[in-house]
């Protein structure tokens, strides 16, 4: 079904313009019409998700910041920010039963539309021809780390921090410093510094 293919492709990318965003809005409203859900209103630092985990939800953003991080030798590292329009899951974990090796968490006040995975298996068994929107979605986010991880072999944090700030400056601005700099792979020192040379 176009609408559910399309809206996943386009919301599950952490990387998309405006354009195809509110595209992929519009058509969430009408998957929010086949597929129940239930709305949650979250505080700011709430685990919506923990590592170790078996996920069994899909978290779309109708407002708020979410992260995704895990913990290596006690540092706290942020793999990547979802906003307004987006939707988040542990993919993998979600799709094959396995534990979450990341954590999902609210960075600031969030209302979110949760979809379980028995509904979403439940309308799939009824329309198999939607089962290409898994393909997308796992490729769609594939694609996104694989950008974030060239960006962390090719790029210098500044490089990153500037491209970021291009393409999202609102968004930059609501993320806190130190997650910031976890995205990064660098200090909080180090990111004033880089926004200092400005």
């Amino acid at each position: 079904m176009q609408i559910i293919n399309y809206a996943y492709l386009c919301c599950c990318n952490g990387n998309i313009n405006q354009k195809k965003r509110r595209s992929a809005q519009k058509m969430l409203q009408k998957l929010q019409q086949l597929i129940p859900f239930e709305e949650r209103a979250v505080g700011r630092r709430v685990v919506l998700l923990p590592a170790g985990k078996v996920a069994d939800s899909v978290f779309y953003i109708q407002s708020g910041l979410l992260r995704e991080s895990f913990v290596e030798d006690g540092k706290d590292i942020t793999v990547q920010f979802f906003f307004e329009g987006q939707a988040v899951a542990s993919i993998e974990s979600f799709w094959n039963g396995k534990p979450s090796e990341v954590a999902i968490e609210t960075v600031e006040p969030s209302v979110l539309k949760v979809f379980k995975k028995a509904d979403i298996q439940a309308y799939l068994e009824q329309h198999p021809e939607s089962g290409i929107t898994i393909a997308q979605f796992a490729y769609s986010r594939m694609i996104n780390y694989y950008h974030l991880f060239l960006s962390r072999i090719k790029d210098s944090p500044e490089k990153r921090y500037k491209l970021l700030l291009e393409e999202y400056p609102e968004m930059v601005a609501r993320i806190p410093q130190h997650y910031l700099a976890s995205y990064l792979g660098i200090t909080p020192v180090s990111l004033s510094r880089i926004r200092s040379r400005k």
